[in-house]
């Protein structure tokens, strides 16, 4: 295969230089505006006077904030399949279908030609950002790897197809890139998970794999397959791909599963890249150390608004954007796209690191919080709890769940269950013990609220940890249809049916 890696060089030099004269609040006024006026003539434009509408302070007052099903059930469902001018001028010709990690609810978000463009251009910047670090590479001269759900879509309408995010990628991919991707068309439309594992392992160890991508528990899973087919070399991905440069992963906290990467990354000249991509558009790609934060996406067709989660169902909450927007603030994000969603709150939580250019990290869901004793933990401090607790033991994480256990009786104490699925073989109980206790140790070191409520057990029991053996979550997964591809497991259950779904399903 020709090497096409100096012409990847050359857009690099090019984008860098873009991108170092940018400068973030312009930029983003400018995104927002020239949004608006192509937006001005849909049904939602004329709805809220974009024509009218001339800075970030007018869209704010014109435009509220919106969950997906109020952008459902007043412009989308009325229309669906056939969005023709409804929040996005033309006919919009892709919805990526996703659900709700914990209530399962099948949403159907818009998906234009110019967010396929947004997420192309995002997808590039990954690898502008990767050469930078990594100025020898050599990444265009073997196949990338892109390990999600199937490719197959559902024709809704003439000219309107749906399907998982990674299948639209897949239709989308660039002429100039098909023939360095990876997996061919036959097998990228496997829906069965475990089928589809079968067949992509050993395909992938005869092709010459320079990155991978995917969500980290099923890039874990899927290095577990490889492993089985070369029982006798080292677990190492150097042992299955040589010439391996990039790991790019997103869609959940890395946290807990960093110690497990960074094992299989031995021996390799490969290095690890998070992305922050949604159903809704391509926002961050991690531009430094991992941990470091991800430098949002600013001149890709996306606008942001952080609001500040306490006040996410306040009759009239603060609204900031990158203007104004402040470093170290538990933020909830909204986004305006180049697909038709304005002021759409995500469901994402997260806290700038940097202002010029803005970082970011994800630290958790809108929904992911687990306070119901009014302990207020965040989904970030939870995984960071569990990543520490397992480093103590010396154990690695393959997964977890977290929900509360609620009093039985009148004087009874409530808690916290964790469910947790080792690496290898579950520790004994003395090890669960010093877990337990290591969790307990760190989320009162970093949640003034849980401290309080533990202080002489007054309020709230220790955690209390139930192992399960390696492979359960994906069995449990597979037992509710959402095995592999872009399906997440979720961290924190406050629904109370999926968590004694989940108890019972492990027996914990």
């Amino acid at each position: 295969m020709l090497d096409a890696t100096p012409a990847l060089r050359l857009y690099a030099r090019r984008r860098r230089r873009a991108l170092e004269r940018l400068d973030p609040a312009a930029a983003q006024e400018r995104q927002l505006l020239k949004l608006v006026r192509r937006a001005s003539g849909t049904r939602f434009g004329q709805d809220h006077g974009f024509q009218k509408i001339a800075s970030v302070s007018d869209f704010q007052a014109q435009v509220p904030l919106r969950r997906y099903e109020d952008f459902w059930e007043d412009y989308w469902k009325p229309a669906f399949p056939r969005l023709t001018d409804i929040s996005w001028p033309g006919t919009v010709p892709y919805f990526a279908v996703t659900s709700g990690t914990t209530k399962g609810v099948t949403k159907y978000i818009p998906c234009s030609a110019a967010m396929t463009k947004s997420n192309i251009r995002a997808s590039l910047d990954v690898l502008v950002h990767h050469i930078t670090a990594r100025p020898n590479t050599h990444l265009f001269a073997g196949r990338s790897f892109m390990l999600g759900g199937s490719t197959a879509l559902v024709d809704e309408a003439p000219g309107v197809q749906s399907g998982d995010l990674s299948g639209i990628a897949a239709a989308e991919v660039p002429r100039w890139a098909r023939s360095r991707y990876f997996p061919p068309s036959d097998l990228a439309l496997i829906g069965d998970w475990e089928e589809k594992v079968a067949a992509l392992a050993p395909a992938s160890l005869a092709a010459d794999i320079r990155s991978i991508s995917g969500t980290p528990s099923w890039l874990l899973i899927f290095f577990d397959a490889l492993h089985a087919l070369r029982p006798e070399a080292p677990h190492r991905l150097a042992s299955y791909y040589p010439n391996l440069e990039l790991v790019i992963h997103g869609g959940v906290g890395f946290e807990p599963y960093r110690k497990q990467f960074e094992a299989l990354l031995e021996g390799s000249h490969a290095e690890l890249r998070e992305v922050y991509p949604a159903s809704e558009g391509f926002m961050a790609i991690a531009d430094r150390g991992p941990g470091e934060g991800m430098r949002l996406n600013l001149d890709h067709g996306l606008f942001f608004e952080f609001i500040p989660v306490e006040e996410l169902d306040a009759p009239n909450p603060t609204r900031h954007w990158i203007g104004d927007a402040e470093i170290g603030v538990n933020y909830a994000v909204a986004l305006s796209t180049c697909a038709g969603v304005w002021s759409y709150i995500v469901g994402d939580t997260v806290r700038l690191v940097d202002r010029d250019p803005p970082r970011l990290l994800v630290t958790g869901r809108t929904s992911y919080m687990l306070s119901a004793f009014g302990e207020h933990l965040i989904g970030e401090e939870i995984e960071h709890a569990v990543a520490s607790a397992a480093e103590a033991i010396g154990a690695m994480v393959d997964d977890f769940s977290v929900g509360a256990l609620f009093p039985k009786k009148k004087g009874d104490l409530g808690g916290h269950l964790f469910v947790v699925e080792f690496s290898g073989e579950p520790p004994d109980t003395a090890m669960l013990e010093r877990f337990a206790a290591a969790i307990d140790e760190s989320l009162s070191a970093a949640n003034e609220d849980y401290e309080a409520h533990r202080s002489g057990g007054f309020g709230l029991n220790a955690p209390r940890i139930h192992a399960v053996p390696h492979g359960s979550f994906a069995a449990w997964m597979k037992s509710r249809g959402k095995l592999g591809g872009q399906n997440k497991v979720p961290r924190i259950i406050n629904d109370e049916t999926l968590f004694a779904n989940l108890r019972d399903f492990t027996s914990a």
